[in-house]
């Protein structure tokens, strides 16, 4: 069993990583590869409370990869964690299978919640680089979250995640409208706008004291 979901995980990798050139650099070289097999022994320890190891293992782990998964966390088939460096995943975490997670990415909490207190991840996500999930609510099957994206609140299904906080940009590959105007380029300047208004009233008011001039 242990060699099928080895050989399962190299296989995701060479698939999803156009670098992977052969099953050994993968093997020896890929510390995502390496996180998720250490998670794999620090949850069945965990499981079984034994506690204490499973938390070793997954600190030394944390030491050698940068990648810190804490042994209670519920990890699906085929995840790829690409680079990897700086990746936190909490205790009631849940992960699907044939998710991608990128480097700097937290799936934590907000501080505010107890019990459930990770975000659930669904099948055939993909989370960018820096983004931050934080919260006990579910990220949807097939979804995207964009590098950076600081996200706070449920996402659907097969939609695109972006900004901070997150905001639904797409779903089902269709734009989703914004709630307000976002365009950051053709916004006018109050400044400007104010300035106007006092150079109107300026002008008001030399023409009545040129009109008091000429009556007396």
């Amino acid at each position: 069993m242990l060699f099928k979901k080895l050989r399962e995980d190299i296989n995701t990798i060479m698939q999803r990583d156009p670098a992977a050139t052969n099953i050994f650099q993968v093997l020896l070289l890929y510390p995502g590869l390496k996180a998720v097999r250490s998670h794999r022994r620090a949850n069945w320890l965990y499981k079984h409370k034994l506690y204490f190891l499973a938390r070793y293992i997954s600190e030394r782990c944390k030491q050698k990869t940068g990648i810190e998964i804490h042994p209670a966390a519920e990890i699906g088939m085929g995840l790829f964690i690409d680079h990897g460096t700086g990746v936190v995943i909490g205790e009631t975490t849940i992960i699907g299978d044939n998710c991608t997670i990128y480097q700097g990415v937290t799936l934590g909490g907000t501080g505010k919640d107890k019990g459930k207190r990770h975000p659930t991840i669904g099948n055939n996500v993909t989370i960018g680089a820096g983004a931050k999930v934080l919260g006990p609510f579910c990220v949807g099957d097939n979804s995207k979250i964009a590098a950076n994206a600081v996200v706070l609140s449920e996402v659907p299904a097969n939609s695109t995640c972006v900004g901070v906080p997150g905001r639904i940009v797409k779903i089902d590959n269709k734009r989703v409208k914004p709630n307000c105007d976002l365009d950051h380029i053709h916004i006018p300047d109050p400044i400007s706008i104010e300035l106007c208004k006092i150079i109107n009233r300026l002008e008001k008011l030399e023409h009545k004291e040129e009109a008091k001039d000429e009556t007396i």
